[in-house]
């Protein structure tokens, strides 16, 4: 089965071009277009894409607040790859913050679109540019930290975290800590569980607001 992709943006051409791109692939099928975030519930409830490529700034409803509406009002959501112009805009990191997957800039490559949404689709590893980090640094605040301290993390399951927060999917991690994928994914598993995040860039985004790693 091809992997099945919802673009929304409200900029035609933009949209055209993520088309272009993204169809070229045989494991890639493009299910559906929306000009707004306002419309992006319906059709993903109607469509079942496995990923939205999102624009994060629209006119009616933002990409911030269509994440949000998403993963609150559908069973299973797909994966959801925001899009813009700028890697340091706020909106961006909002987007991450309220659920959102991953980051591609509308400037990428072709073959940077295409490994932007194969990489989300899999979720195992991780779209988090250096400028969006730094913006989680600064929004470092006790909450984070409190909720760090409490997860009580084990010397391996912070070091899978650490090596997370770099991007590394599970077999580079496997490979860096010379241990099994499977043994990867239980650490991962127990890390999500034990900070109460959603996936990895909600785990990720944790340990940079709670100046776990810094991002240098």
């Amino acid at each position: 089965m091809p992997l099945t992709v919802l673009l929304v943006d409200d900029e035609p051409l933009v949209r055209a071009g993520l088309r272009a791109v993204l169809s070229a692939q045989p494991d890639i099928e493009v299910v559906g277009e929306a000009a707004d975030g306002a419309a992006v519930i319906p059709l993903v409830r109607q469509l079942r894409p496995d990923v939205v490529a999102m624009d994060v700034r629209m006119p009616l409803l933002d990409g911030i607040e269509a994440t949000r509406a998403v993963l609150r009002s559908v069973s299973e959501p797909p994966k959801i790859l925001v899009i813009t112009t700028f890697e340091n805009d706020e909106y961006v990191y909002g987007a991450l913050r309220a659920g959102a997957d991953g980051f591609l800039l509308k400037r990428s490559r072709p073959a940077e679109i295409v490994n932007a949404v194969r990489l989300v689709a899999e979720g195992d590893s991780l779209l988090f540019p250096a400028a969006v980090r730094r913006l989680a640094a600064e929004y470092g605040n006790a909450s984070a930290r409190e909720t760090m301290d409490r997860a009580a993390l084990t010397e391996r399951e912070a070091d899978v975290l650490r090596l997370m927060t770099r991007g590394l999917s599970n077999a580079e991690i496997a490979e860096r800590l010379v241990v099994g994928t499977e043994t990867v994914k239980s650490h991962v598993s127990a890390v999500l569980a034990k900070l109460g995040a959603r996936d990895r860039t909600q785990a990720v985004i944790a340990a940079y607001e709670s100046g776990f790693v810094s991002p240098g």
